[in-house]
């Protein structure tokens, strides 16, 4: 008894000890799937890898921990997000699965977790990436999107006619510094700006270096997604002058460009075109539900245009497009609803996470500080 005892043990042991080679070893098998973010528990920004959307593991020093006892050979770990994102095909991700089944193995998420593990709420959670080279959107990408002010008939005509004839896409790029901010953070209502609304967004995160690349081989050019929102001045832009529709006003303000909470490497996600689904709430009300098949243009369509016109650099973001239920539109609530002071914004997407940003009204500026908006026009 004794002694099958003892067999049972040492079989145990030499099993383990063969998975914790064999995984650590593998580059393309890993215990448990994980997202990655940018963190902060003081003043300076770091890479992290989120476990089970609850734990936060600091990359540098998880890394370190396993270089110390001499299982992996050393690797300098990213210094920021973009170094990840361009470092992942080339010998990132392996290390990456290496730390994830490291702490799997060791039971450190549970049992005997170490100090460069946290509760995500004990830290805070900022923009993935700090600054993406560029943010890419689609322009009315879904059909209960196109024409939300008309009436019945109309909107019924509009959408069969851009079904009939869908055209090319039509992206517009958002700033980036200044405009992007994360989990927990404020949306400014510009002074005197009342027709401020929302719109959620899949953020796709370009991982390799794109250039006149086909739909049908643009997925090899995707890292992976995140949740965004596009967050939009309807006001109109200053009267006299050129009177066309103003992008810079309507999309540019500060903060207008919410993302996060964190990014899932494509390996964990799926093929969003077959079952992504957004949605958007505005002070716990249900405002926005999209799925992929509302979709006008695919995500890999919109690579494919995207990249004919410029190239896709590593860390750029493109956001696929929001559904119907904008607050300027009428169809879905019959009157049109924009944001106010004091509320909280949340946009989900399905197997990648909440995003959560308060709003908050901008005070007047003193005098003679420069130019400001003039009030509201009209709604674009």
């Amino acid at each position: 008894m004794i002694l099958s005892r003892l067999f049972r043990l040492l079989l145990a042991a030499a099993l383990f000890i063969s998975a914790h080679h064999s995984f650590s070893q593998s580059s393309d098998q890993v215990l448990a799937p994980f997202k990655v973010g940018t963190f902060s528990s003081g003043d300076n920004p770091w890479v992290g890898l989120v476990l089970r959307d609850s734990l936060i593991v600091e990359l540098n020093a998880a890394n370190q921990a396993m270089e110390q006892q001499g299982a992996v050979p050393e690797l300098p770990m990213p210094a920021d997000m973009l170094e990840l994102i361009e470092r992942y095909e080339y010998g990132l991700r392996r290390r990456l699965y290496e730390i994830v089944n490291d702490l799997v193995l060791t039971d450190q998420l549970d049992v005997n977790r170490p100090g460069f593990i946290h509760d995500v709420s004990d830290i805070d959670t900022l923009p993935p990436i700090l600054y993406p080279g560029k943010i890419m959107n689609a322009a009315v990408n879904f059909y209960t999107h196109v024409n939300e002010t008309g009436t019945p008939e109309e909107i019924e005509a509009s959408r069969r006619d851009r079904r009939e004839n869908r055209g090319a896409p039509y992206l517009f790029l958002k700033p980036t510094r200044g405009a992007i901010i994360g989990d927990g953070d404020a949306v400014m209502l510009p002074y005197g700006r009342t027709q401020i609304d929302w719109e959620v967004e899949l953020g796709t995160v370009i991982g390799t270096t794109a250039k006149y690349v086909s739909a049908e081989n643009a997925w090899d050019h995707i890292f992976g997604f995140m949740v965004t929102m596009d967050i939009s001045d309807r006001g109109g832009r200053p009267p006299g002058g050129f009177q066309g529709v103003d992008w810079f006003v309507g999309k540019g303000h500060d903060t207008f460009a919410p993302m996060g909470p964190w990014i899932v490497p494509k390996e964990f996600y799926g093929d969003p075109m077959e079952i992504l689904r957004q949605t958007l709430s505005v002070g716990g009300v249900q405002m926005q539900e999209g799925q992929a098949g509302d979709m006008i243009h695919s995500l890999y369509e919109l690579i494919e245009y995207a990249s004919s016109l410029i190239t896709l650099y590593p860390g750029d973001v493109l956001n696929n497009g929001t559904s119907g239920g904008v607050g300027m539109g009428t169809a879905v609530r019959g009157e049109q609803r924009f944001l106010q002071d004091g509320e909280v914004i949340e946009a989900s997407i399905d197997g990648i996470g909440t995003l959560r940003i308060n709003v908050e009204a901008e005070q007047a500026r003193p005098e003679g500080t420069g130019a400001q908006l003039p009030p509201n026009v009209s709604y674009q």
